[in-house]
Parts: structure tokens; C-alpha cells; sequence
């Protein structure tokens, strides 16, 4: 009822499934499909040729690997990124889930491919007895909108 897959456009890419380090890690250890670098004071996309599937009560959250400030200058700009259950499989982007990395350091940071950068925790959430939303996602950043 949860996993992860490569995502359509990345079949021939070097994408690593992300997987848990030990059997105590609560978190899936996200890797870069393609090199990137991150200009100091700016935000990337990171590229994980991944999407994931779970349930409609779920979440995962994309927190940053605790080396990535120390080791690299880099961090998740909004601390913490939220796949929602409806953007796997989205019409217009399929479902890939891309990191944005913010660079808060004085030089440009080059990661390689294969960099594990990020780590995603599944988890159930809870909605109100009188909850409205409806409909399907379409799109990726913002794609709920503003307001």
C-alpha cells in the first residue's frame, strides 16, 4: 500500500529506490538521479527520478539528511517537504519528486549523482469531521494554489 518507483522520463537514468540505512532508520534515504549545483544564497531542484504511492490517509515528508548543512551548506529551504497521497502518478508531471535545496553557505556546492541528500518518513494524518476538500491534484510546487 506504499513503495516507491521510478518515475516516467527516468526509466534509463541511474535512479536508486530510496531505502532505509539500518532497521532502526525511521527515514528513506533519497539520492540525487542527476548531478547538481547550488549557487550561495540560491534554491535547486534536486532530481530524484522518484514517486511514491501510498495511502489517501498518508503523507511523506521529505526532511534534509542531517549531514547536508554541515557536510555541503545545504538545507530544505521550508524545513520539511510534503508529498501529498494525490501526486503520485500526476497527470503533469507524473509524480516525480524533486528537493529543493536552499545554499546558505558562501560558494557554489556541486553534489554528484548518487548523493544521498534528503530522507522521507511515511505517516498517517487526521482531517476535521466537517473537511470540504475535493478533487485531484494537477501539478507539482504550488500547485494547490496561494489562497
Amino acid at each position: 500500500m506504499r513503495g516507491f518507483e521510478i518515475a516516467d522520463g527516468y526509466k534509463n537514468t541511474e535512479v536508486k529506490l530510496p531505502a532505509r540505512s539500518t532497521t532502526s532508520s525511521a527515514g528513506y534515504d533519497f539520492s540525487l538521479c542527476r548531478s547538481l549545483s547550488v549557487p550561495p544564497g540560491e534554491i535547486r531542484l534536486a532530481e530524484t527520478g522518484i514517486k511514491a504511492y501510498m495511502k489517501q490517509d498518508e503523507v511523506l515528508k521529505i526532511y534534509p539528511r542531517s549531514s547536508l548543512p554541515k557536510a555541503f551548506t545545504l538545507t530544505i529551504p521550508n524545513g520539511v517537504g510534503i508529498i501529498d497521497a494525490d501526486y503520485y502518478e500526476n497527470p503533469d508531471n507524473d509524480g516525480a519528486i524533486f528537493i529543493q535545496l536552499y545554499n546558505f553557505g558562501t560558494e557554489t556546492v556541486t553534489l554528484e549523482a548518487g548523493t544521498r541528500i534528503a530522507q522521507g518518513i511515511f505517516e498517517r494524518y487526521l482531517t476535521i469531521d466537517a473537511d470540504v476538500a475535493q478533487g485531484r491534484r494537477n501539478g507539482g510546487f504550488g500547485s494547490t494554489g496561494m489562497r
